[in-house]
């Protein structure tokens, strides 16, 4: 690793006060898409604030906090996947954007992490109209270990890639069949709906699980994943694994509180201030970062 390489990079990221507005619009919108039930609505909403209040910390992890909301608005309504719908659609629509944008990148390593990284755009707090449009601008790296990652992989001999959102699915459809030609690949996806993330559920509907390789699922229903939580059979896949692709924010958020061991690419758009920071880059920008 190459000194002063990861200089400006913070690691471990922890709430910071900016964070409370964004998971007030967390609890708002699983209790708004959870039910149309108005008084059950209401409910949700005060429960998943209740928690937000009593939870919140800058010493805290979001993921943490956001689960939690998550975990009370389900128990309220009795919805065990509020963010269904958003899900249905964000494949449907990311079917036929993937192959759209797909033919923009070149067919190598590089081509296919851009695309990958791509649909990390893909967020259920904005418009899918304006994800679409930042589409259609011709993608920016502002950290680009693509060639590391490359001679990572020469002599791998297994290769964790853990999933983020549904929408992202078609983005990583390719990247996964280019990396299986070098190296077995495992695809980890949530045990349990949480946010728009990928289940084995949602690959079935889309007809997809039989063209991941081997998939199994972190044994937890959380954005990203907290290792010491996490399934027997994920904890072993991880230690074993000699090289390990994380998509999203999430991904970095918990996995960034392990010590920095070069065999981990995390590849992600930094969509809020925090974790730009953290990362050490500009807000909105996208990353295949080794850590």
């Amino acid at each position: 690793m190459p000194a002063g390489k990861f200089d400006n990079i913070i690691g471990c990221v922890k709430a910071v006060d900016e964070c409370y507005s964004c998971l007030s619009r967390l609890v708002r919108q699983a209790a708004r898409l959870a039910t149309t039930d108005e008084e059950l609505r209401a409910e949700a909403l005060s429960a998943g604030m209740n928690v937000l209040a009593q939870d919140f910390s800058t010493d805290a992890l979001t993921l943490n906090i956001a689960t939690s909301i998550h975990s009370e608005v389900k128990r309220v309504t009795g919805n065990p996947d509020p963010y269904h719908g958003m899900k249905e659609t964000e494949m449907r629509l990311s079917r036929e954007l993937s192959a759209q944008m797909g033919s923009y990148y070149l067919r190598n390593l590089k081509g296919y992490l851009s695309l990958s990284v791509l649909g990390n755009s893909i967020d259920f707090f904005r418009d899918f109209d304006d994800v679409k449009s930042d589409m259609e601008t011709p993608l920016q790296l502002a950290v680009d270990d693509s060639d590391a990652f490359q001679r990572k992989l020469d002599g791998a001999r297994s290769l964790l890639f853990l999933a983020d959102n549904a929408g992202e699915v078609f983005f990583d459809l390719p990247l996964v069949e280019w990396l299986a030609r070098c190296v077995p690949v495992t695809y980890v996806v949530k045990e349990a709906p949480v946010q728009n993330d990928t289940t084995i559920d949602d690959l079935r509907r889309a007809g997809l699980d039989g063209r991941l390789g081997r998939v199994i699922t972190t044994g937890l229903a959380m954005p990203g994943v907290i290792f010491d939580l996490a399934s027997k059979e994920f904890r072993r896949a991880f230690e074993e694994a000699d090289v390990i692709l994380a998509k999203g924010m999430g991904h970095w958020e918990g996995l960034s509180e392990l010590p920095a061991e070069g065999r981990i690419l995390h590849c992600s758009m930094a969509k809020c201030r925090p974790v730009a920071d953290s990362m050490g880059v500009p807000l909105n920008s996208y990353v295949t970062m080794l850590r």
